[in-house]
Order: C-alpha cells, then structure tokens, then sequence
C-alpha cells in the first residue's frame, strides 16, 4: 500500500485544517473533546466490565452491546487523539500513509457499526417476535458469528476503496478542510477525474448503511406490530424500553451517517460536512453509554450493585 501511495501521487504528506478557523477556542476545544474523550472511555469500559462480570447479563442482547461498546472505542481512538493533538500543535500535518490508514479504520469501524447494529436489531427481533424460540435461535454460536461477520465482511472491501481514491493523483492543494482524513474531503484534493471513486464510494454507502438501515426498518416494523398485539399495558411498556434505546442510537448514527456519504458531492458545504462528522464521530459515540445506560434498568441494578460492592 506505501508504494502503490507513493508512485501515485506527488505530494508526501496533507495538512488537517481541523478548527483552525477558529483559533481562539482552541483550548475550549481540546478541554471539550477530551471531556468526551475519557467520557466514552469510562461509560464503555464500564458497560463491557458489567455485561462480563454480571451472571444475569449473559445473555446476546448484553453480548452484542459489550462488543458495540468496545467498537465505539475503536472508533473514537482512531480520529479524536489525533485532532487533539493537532489543536495543541496547531499543525496538522499527517503523511500520505497515515491518511490512509486513519480514513481506511474510519471506514471498516463505521461499516462494522452497521453491521452490528443490525445484528442487535435482529436479536430484538427473535426476542420479542418468537420469544419462545429464543434461545434455541440466538444461540452463543450464531452471536458469536454475527459479531465475527459484523467485524470482518467491510475489511476486503474498505481495504480495495481506500487504495483506489489514494492511487489518484494529488498535484493541488494538500490542506483538508477537516478533522480527520474522511472520503469527501480527500476526494476534493484529487487532481484527475474522481467519477469512478464517487459511484464506488455510493455502492459501498448502499451496501453498509442503506441495506442494513432497511433492514433494522423491517426488523422494527415486526417488532412494533408485534408489541401493540401485547394484552398487557406494563409487558408493552417494557418491551418498547428495551428497543428504545437501540432504536435511538441507529436514528442518530445513519442520519449523519447518510448526510455525509449518499449526499451528492457538489451540495456538500465543507462546514456541513464537518458538523455532521463530528455528531457520527464524537458526539453520538458520547450518547451512545448514556443512552443504553439510563434507558435500560437491568444495567443500572447492574451499575447499582457494583458500585455497593466497591463502597463496601
């Protein structure tokens, strides 16, 4: 990939403007994204040690959020160290290959997000629609493989898209106007004809966020028949809680998700972008423990107890 990079292009690095237009809030911003930062290291960190360690959190639903938490840790170390580290040297220059690698990460962790959260969708699916059989389907084989899937399916495929845009020529301007290296703020930079990336970036779009976006649609269409058929008022009120939560992170993520990546390039503002990159980035990944947490009383005992146990 370093050679393919290098013969390509005749720049040797970029520059990551980031918030340097805003030069004065620096600080305020480097205090607010590491806030955030350690926020989502701390609330994940918990929720996959409670869903461990709790004998009656061993179930796939816990299964599938201790691995979705653990991808939201991957996911923010990939972009937010780095911007903090530029806010503190106000410099932002990264190498061609670093680019690289940090857009490539970005991809493969956002593509396995939709992945696995279609997989939760699914097992909310099997544990409110065929609650009877739901043990016997959503059995520790078929978690473990839908979370196997989740994390390995967009590999081959982020790997092929990230060396096709970085094998175009880059003879222009090497400044970014972003915080991290993303597909549409690359792309801008590149000195021949980017049709060919553009119809890829859409075709893999479809297949990573509108195909598992329509399928979680479907999954909670059932879902929702299915708890307004309930008899009893209080067994409806607990099963839209459980899928509330779920229901929630997946509106917020392929919004901006969908903003970014299906938006015809000419209508996309670099302010636009890098507003909504920061909601998919930084902000979600920071609702996301809170939302799960305080949605969910069977995590909150969980805290609860854990909590006495230290006081104790």
């Amino acid at each position: 990939m370093r050679t393919e990079i290098s013969n390509a292009t005749t720049l040797m690095e970029f520059v990551l403007l980031g918030f340097s237009d805003v030069p004065n809030l620096r600080w305020i911003l480097f205090g607010i994204f590491l806030l955030m930062y350690l926020t989502i290291l701390m609330c994940n960190s918990i929720i996959i040690l409670i869903t461990k360690v709790n004998s009656t959190l061993q179930v796939p639903m816990y299964f599938f959020l201790r691995n979705f938490s653990f991808l939201e840790i991957c996911y923010v170390t990939v972009t937010i160290p780095r911007m903090l580290m530029d806010l503190c040297t106000q410099k932002g220059n990264i190498s061609i290959l670093a680019c690289a690698t940090q857009m490539c990460f970005v991809l493969m962790l956002g593509g396995t997000e939709c992945l696995l959260l279609t997989a939760m969708a699914y097992d909310r699916y099997v544990a409110i629609c065929h609650p009877l059989r739901y043990a016997l389907i959503m059995n520790h084989k078929l978690c473990v493989q839908l979370v196997a899937a989740s994390w390995s399916c967009g590999i081959p495929v982020v790997i092929g898209q990230t060396c096709q845009i970085f094998s175009l020529p880059f003879c222009g301007s090497n400044r970014i106007h972003h915080f991290f290296c993303d597909i549409p703020p690359v792309l801008k930079l590149a000195c021949g004809d980017t049709l060919e990336n553009e119809i890829a970036v859409y075709v893999v779009a479809v297949v990573f966020v509108t195909v598992p976006f329509l399928l979680i649609i479907v999954s909670y269409g059932r879902i929702i028949t299915n708890i307004l058929k309930m008899p009893l008022v209080r067994g409806r009120a607990k099963a839209f809680s459980t899928c509330s939560s779920h229901l929630t992170v997946v509106v917020l993520f392929y919004g901006t998700a969908s903003i970014t990546y299906l938006q015809p390039k000419p209508s996309q503002s670099e302010g636009i972008v890098k507003l909504t990159s920061l909601f998919y980035t930084i902000l979600i990944p920071t609702l996301n423990p809170i939302i799960y947490t305080l949605r969910n009383q069977d995590i909150m005992f969980a805290v609860k107890k854990l909590l006495t146990k230290f006081e104790t």
